[in-house]
């Protein structure tokens, strides 16, 4: 989705009063504002704001209950890591002496990314018990970011290619992924959950973009090739290992029980896809990134992977 795009998709969504946050601001990037200020004042609480009493974990059976704890805590463990990005990043605009938007856009990216974690360990409780780590551990490796969240706080790494990575890349991913779930998840709660966290995710999206946009023309076409390796390393290193999708996972017994439980929560209409059904959902996905970042002057090479061929 494009900047614009992402910007109308928060329009659309955000309800209640506007309550402006009392602070001067000297960025030249009024999106990134409004972006700002439609987070603080659409703030959401996992404990009372979603209707857990709609929940009915007695509805289903206990293998739909456990394939579903099973993904909502999967869903729980990739936020964990995303809780450490934002004040890494939010150290680096600093240093960097980044405009203030920028800055305080990330303090409110690190509440929402903790709600997403509590909402998601709340629901696997709730269906009877959050499951704290893969059940195989060869699986352990799907679902973790191999090493770019490290990134963050090395200034070898250009930040324009962390966000990059991070945000027009793994997080646009993450967009479409609920945007998908809100289409096929049936549950009232499992749905309300994935509207709120979709809600959430068009904001990171929306400021990615514009923030590429604003600082693409001053890069040299070194710093460009930088940000080509930090999408790459994005891509190939975990979103095509299976981070948001277990059936990307590399195929071994421990991937196989994953998609397995991802089908019934699906079945169950619990939340979670498969593969059939998502399949195009990140193939467009990855095309549109493609697209989107080629104006800018980032130019990334096709992609391979067994289940998806070359994209």
């Amino acid at each position: 989705m494009s900047a614009d795009q992402a910007f109308e998709v928060v329009q659309t969504l955000l309800d209640g009063p506007e309550n402006r946050f009392p602070l001067t601001f000297n960025s030249d990037l009024p999106r990134i504002r409004e972006l700002f200020h439609a987070a603080t004042r659409n703030q959401w609480d996992p404990k009372t704001d979603v209707d857990w009493d709609q929940l009915k974990p007695e509805a289903y059976t206990d293998e739909q209950r456990y394939a579903a704890r099973l993904y909502w805590s999967r869903r729980a463990w990739s936020e964990y890591g995303a809780i450490s990005e934002s004040p890494s990043l939010q150290l680096r605009f600093g240093l960097e002496n980044r405009p203030s938007d920028m800055q305080l856009f990330f303090t409110i990216r690190s509440q929402e990314e903790a709600r997403h974690a509590e909402v998601c360990h709340t629901m696997a409780e709730k269906l009877g018990g959050y499951i704290e780590k893969p059940v195989q551990q060869l699986f352990e490796g799907s679902v973790a970011t191999h090493g770019v969240r490290r990134a963050t706080l090395n200034a070898d790494v250009p930040l324009e290619g962390i966000i990059a990575a991070l945000v027009c890349t793994a997080e646009e991913i993450a967009f479409d992924v609920f945007k998908h779930l809100d289409d096929v998840t049936r549950d009232p709660v499992a749905r309300q959950i994935v509207r709120f966290i979709m809600r959430d995710e068009s904001r990171h999206c929306a400021f990615g973009w514009y923030f590429l946009e604003a600082i693409c023309e001053q890069l040299t076409p070194e710093q460009k090739k930088m940000i080509e390796n930090s999408v790459i390393t994005m891509m190939e290193k975990v979103e095509l290992n299976g981070y948001h999708s277990a059936w990307l996972a590399p195929e071994n017994p421990a991937s196989r029980s994953e998609v397995d439980a991802d089908r019934i929560t699906y079945e169950a209409g619990l939340g979670s896809t498969v593969e059939e059904e998502e399949k195009p959902v990140f193939v467009a996905t990855v095309q549109r990134i493609r697209e989107q970042m080629k104006p800018l002057g980032i130019n990334l090479p096709p992609f391979s992977h067994p289940k998806l061929g070359t994209i």
